[in-house]
């Protein structure tokens, strides 16, 4: 980590507590820290300043709101020039069922996360739409049956 020289414990476990519950109050962080809630604030605001903190969301179940279907797509394009890359990438970012496109080293080119209320919507998603997106040459779909682990938290040290 570039900023890790810059943390200290009490930065460590400020992270752990948000990462555990992103609601908690300064007052109630800087009660789990021993400390007051302006060094709290300070140290807060330092992590985001410094870009360790990129943002706070709710984790929420795909499931309760109707996405059973969750695909891992591997993407090969077929130009890898600058121009078909942003339009790619572009067109990715615009389509609400992809949560997660990174671009890869090896056989392809991009992985996407896709997630899709059924099969049909992940097959009309797949035929109608990402077939479709800019250089595709290649698709290939593999399904989660299971979550064995599904925690965006990083494991910090101490």
């Amino acid at each position: 980590m570039k900023n890790q020289e810059h943390l200290d414990e009490i930065d460590l476990r400020l992270l752990r507590s948000l990462q555990a519950d992103a609601r908690l109050s300064t007052a109630e962080l800087g009660e789990q820290l021993a400390l007051s809630q302006s060094p709290t604030w300070r140290r807060l605001k330092r992590l985001e300043q410094l870009g360790v903190i990129t943002g706070y969301q709710a984790v929420i179940d795909r499931e309760q709101l109707g996405y059973s279907v969750l695909a891992m797509v591997t993407v090969g394009v077929d130009s890898h020039s600058e121009k078909s890359a942003r339009a790619f990438e572009q067109a990715v970012s615009l389509m609400p069922e992809i949560v997660w496109c990174h671009g890869m080293s090896g056989a392809e080119d991009f992985v996407l996360l896709v997630v899709a209320r059924d099969l049909k919507h992940f097959s009309d998603l797949l035929l109608g739409k990402l077939r479709t997106l800019p250089a595709v040459k290649s698709l290939r779909s593999s399904f989660s049956l299971k979550a064995v682990k599904d925690d965006v938290a990083l494991k910090l040290p101490i």
